[in-house]
């Protein structure tokens, strides 16, 4: 097969785009103040879309957001510009300067006018399977081969795609977005929650009871509970509750491949990243941040704002604001001084006037 040179963002197969906008209509919608040269903005074009600063057009817009990229600032041929108001006076005299003090927000508002999400398309798809006593929002659109279980409740503007099951008494908010072979069941979702393709959210959590003969399964009776707001990664997993619901606090996002158990409740607009696990009853304050292929044993407290670095082993309870790295977790500045000390150690001469270190 023949493989295509790398093009721009918003190849035409996959991506339908707005526009085009003036300088004026982009700075307010990213909040940002517009700058340049006064012919420059005089004779701006009407921005068709955007692109990184090496390869950007007159009619495209692109940012700068990490001092190691001015070379491409200085050299770009893009018609605007985001950037810090540090970094005015580095935009080029052909480009117009839109001006934020939070350049990656104000891109993300820009491309998001370029590029919104799909619109809801209302309806029902025949091969679709709806139990006894659903309630679907006449503007929710269900997928081919979707099933929806007995009193589950759909609310507006609500998208399924295809293959997705969505268990008995569930209920989805309005303007959910849930892709492609996503399962759901003993599940209540707040409103504008986004669960990409393969998420699993409701099944038994890892409870058993250890007998005389073996292991016996602990009844899961709990739900789990996603506030407005929340976006679940591909092929995350979600337990629900053994005796309590498990929480997602609003805003939450996790990412791809993360395990959240049994009753464990996460506070307002946490991050996890890919990899991550959590344990069954872990509780996570709000503005928790827990880095990729982290694990977090059970019954434990994460305080606010808290920050769990990547590969991070943490075996008991993290105060509020604290930075955490290692395993078992200490503090940032602990573990750099233990690995400092190992490094001096390594090299540390033998008795024999030879070197510990290894070659």
């Amino acid at each position: 097969m023949h493989v295509r040179e790398e093009s721009g963002p918003g190849d035409t197969r996959f991506f339908v785009s707005d526009g085009p906008f003036d300088a004026t209509e982009l700075a307010r919608c990213a909040g940002a103040e517009l700058q340049g040269a006064g012919a420059a903005i005089a004779d701006a074009p009407h921005f068709t879309g955007i692109a990184p600063l090496q390869s950007a057009g007159p009619t495209q817009v692109s940012f700068l957001d990490n001092r190691r990229y001015l070379p491409l600032l200085e050299q770009t041929g893009a018609g605007a510009v985001i950037v810090a108001p540090a970094f005015v006076d580095k935009v080029p005299s052909h480009a117009v300067a839109l001006v934020s003090r939070t350049p990656y927000l104000a891109w993300a508002r820009v491309a998001s006018r370029f590029y919104p999400a799909p619109p809801v398309d209302p309806g029902i798809h025949p091969t679709a399977v709806i139990g006894e006593g659903a309630q679907i929002d006449p503007s929710a659109s269900i997928g081919a081969f979707s099933v929806i279980g007995a009193r589950a409740r759909i609310g507006a503007g609500v998208t399924l795609g295809t293959h997705v099951m969505v268990g008995d008494g569930v209920e989805i908010g309005a303007r959910s977005r849930i892709g492609s072979h996503v399962c759901l069941s003993h599940a209540l979702l707040g409103e504008r929650v986004t669960l990409l393709p393969g998420v699993r959210i409701g099944q038994e959590g890892f409870g058993f009871a250890t007998g005389p003969d073996g292991f016996e399964t602990v009844p899961q009776l709990g739900r789990v509970i996603l506030e407005d707001g929340v976006e679940v990664g591909a092929n995350s997993t979600i337990d629900r509750g053994s005796i309590r619901d498990t929480l997602i606090g609003a805003g939450s996002r996790l990412d791809n491949l993360v395990q959240i158990g049994h009753n464990a409740r996460l506070g307002r607009c946490c991050i996890v990243v890919s990899q991550a696990g959590i344990s069954g009853s872990t509780e996570l304050g709000d503005f928790v941040t827990v880095a990729a292929q982290a694990g977090l044993i059970g019954h434990i407290k994460i305080g606010t704002k808290a920050r769990i670095g990547a590969q991070c082993g943490v075996m008991s309870d993290v105060e509020a604001g604290a930075d955490v790295i290692g395993s078992p977790a200490m503090p940032f500045r602990e573990f750099f001084r233990n690995v400092a000390f190992l490094r001096r150690l390594a090299k540390k001469p033998t008795q024999d006037g030879g070197s510990d270190k290894a070659g």
